[in-house]
């Protein structure tokens, strides 16, 4: 992999208007909404929209869906600039939608991501993140980075477990394009720290100076 230079940001699972507008002021590059009702962090499409519109431009905004229905996410998308598939989803469903997308990929012990990257090459991006049997994602785990090829076809966006604590050394291993980052700056599901989310800007941008 080769380094980007500097490593996009990306905050997730925004429940709240004043952690999107916490997030907007840091610098962060794209904000995450979660589409699935199962979530501690989960919204729907009212909540997305109070939620996006007021997010100005140059800021992505990120739609998660995990296996959803094609009307929800049709339903989500005049509020999302891309859109994030965390579950099952075969690559011609993630590409029946008029967004730019993203696959997930929980790294199982079998999972080829060479394949992968093949069979979803109309993704713009593979994010990497931890696996447990069930759970389609924040589980809050990491998972060892020396599995991550260093000449994937897709760039990566590393996920999972990551924290204030773990990023800088992750960002030196992995020199992902992007990282994804959701309990690690929380108080709680869905209610972000104000000071974990500048200390994570923050240790970022120093790992990218390394």
């Amino acid at each position: 992999m080769t380094a980007p230079g500097r490593t996009r940001i990306k905050f997730c699972g925004f429940t709240r208007h004043e952690d999107v507008a916490q997030a907007v002021a840091l610098g962060v590059d794209a904000l995450g909404f979660v589409m699935w009702p199962k979530s501690a962090r989960g919204i729907d499409p009212d909540a997305l929209a109070a939620l996006a519109v007021p997010v100005p431009a140059f800021v992505t905004r990120v739609g998660l869906f995990v296996n959803p229905d094609v009307a929800l996410v049709e339903a989500c998308l005049p509020h999302l600039d891309l859109i994030q598939f965390h579950g099952d989803e075969p690559a011609d469903f993630c590409a029946q939608f008029d967004r730019p997308w993203i696959k997930a990929l929980r790294m199982r012990d079998d999972l080829d991501l060479h394949q992968a990257a093949q069979q979803y090459a109309a993704a713009q991006a593979l994010l990497l993140d931890a696996y447990r049997p069930g759970v389609p994602g924040g589980t809050g785990e990491t998972f060892d980075w020396s599995r991550i090829p260093a000449a994937l076809q897709k760039p990566v966006i590393l996920a999972g477990g990551l924290t204030v604590e773990n990023i800088a050394a992750a960002v030196a291993q992995v020199a992902p394009y992007a990282v994804d980052v959701s309990g690690g700056i929380e108080a709680a599901p869905g209610q972000k720290d104000a000071r974990r989310m500048a200390d994570f800007v923050a240790q970022v941008g120093r790992a990218d100076q390394r």
